[in-house]
């Protein structure tokens, strides 16, 4: 910092807060630190009583906030992604689109720990709306050395450390599965909540088929809708571990690639999650348990957006979902404002 006058500060940039107190009015910063003064804030300064200031002395290999938030920035700023303006050394990034969020989560600690820089953000592997807030980053001193800066670009890697995937056009095939559903026994109730989670998104549904309980006959309504050209196929019911619950056992005579049978979630411990490889596509095979049907968020609600989004589900990011998989089954739902599925 270096003292100067204050008729003499037009350029430069303020090291700390100037304070205005009006009697019974106002009192609060007129200007913030960082800020460039101006011509026409002279006058404003000097009827404060701010005849001499304290602004930051450019020196060689330094840099102001603004210009280390820049950096921050660009490790951060992928496509799809809008920046505000500077304000008090911070930035923050908007989503430009739906989708789902995206963060190399390595190279964001590695960034936050060397320290007088923070870079805070949503979850990530959950979905944004557009004008959705993404993160926001700033340097916490006024100014920091530029070789600290170079260390987090190179802590971050080459690249952005946030992503959006866009949901892609898809057709969807339900099975439901259940005798007693087929033979109008009781009504189909599985479908429907299907369908309304569906209408959030890009999706077709090419229809819906009552198999029964019959293994041969599950298979073969999933492969036909495969055959359909259906890029997700949606297996309702009989995910159980009783003898006659024989959906995980169809899905997997289909020669799908099984990632997981179960997940460390409730509602939706019975879940199972499977690809099948066909002319190069690999397309989603999910086995739902009953509680889908019935309560207000199940692990549904949270593999869903990445199924939409072209987002490969891994078993151990489903192990991950331990941590906050347990829905509180609140008496006012917030979801996607809350822990569930937010553990990592």
């Amino acid at each position: 910092m270096k003292e100067i006058k204050t008729t003499e500060a037009v350029g430069h940039v303020l090291c700390h807060d100037i304070t205005q107190i009006i009697r019974g009015e106002k009192k609060g910063p007129v200007f913030r630190k960082g800020h460039v003064v101006r011509e026409e804030d002279i006058p404003v300064l000097l009827s404060v009583g701010k005849e001499h200031l304290y602004v930051w002395e450019k020196k060689e290999g330094i840099l102001h906030e603004n210009e280390g938030a820049e950096i921050l920035r660009d490790i951060c700023k992928n496509e799809f992604m809008s920046e505000s303006e500077i304000k008090e050394g911070k930035i923050e990034l908007t989503a430009e689109i739906d989708g789902v969020l995206k963060i190399r989560r390595e190279g964001l600690r590695a960034v936050n720990g060397l320290g007088e820089m923070m870079i805070a953000s949503r979850f990530g592997d959950t979905p944004v709306k557009k004008g959705d807030k993404i993160a926001g980053m700033r340097i916490i001193p006024l100014v920091i050395e530029e070789e600290k800066m170079k260390r987090a670009k190179e802590a971050a890697g080459e690249e952005p450390l946030f992503q959006i995937l866009p949901y892609k056009q898809k057709k969807a095939g339900i099975v439901t599965t259940g005798s007693e559903v087929k033979n109008g026994l009781i009504k189909d109730t599985f479908g429907p909540v299907i369908r309304e989670k569906l209408s959030h998104f890009p999706v077709e549904v090419l229809g819906q088929v009552l198999s029964g309980d019959d293994k041969g006959d599950i298979t073969e309504a999933i492969l036909d809708y495969i055959d359909q050209g259906a890029d997700l196929v949606i297996c309702t019911g009989g995910m159980s571990v009783d003898p006659d619950d024989c959906t995980p056992g169809a899905i997997m005579n289909t020669g799908a690639e099984i990632v997981s049978y179960g997940a460390p979630v409730l509602p939706g411990a019975m879940l199972l999650v499977a690809y099948y490889e066909k002319d190069g596509r690999r397309i989603p095979i999910v086995g739902l348990p009953g509680c889908v049907m019935y309560a207000a968020r199940t692990i549904f609600d949270l593999v869903l957006p990445r199924l939409m989004a072209d987002d490969p589900i891994t078993r151990d990011e489903l192990a991950a979902l331990g941590e906050g998989g347990l829905c509180l089954n609140c008496e006012r739902c917030t979801f996607p404002n809350c822990g569930f599925g937010k553990g990592r």
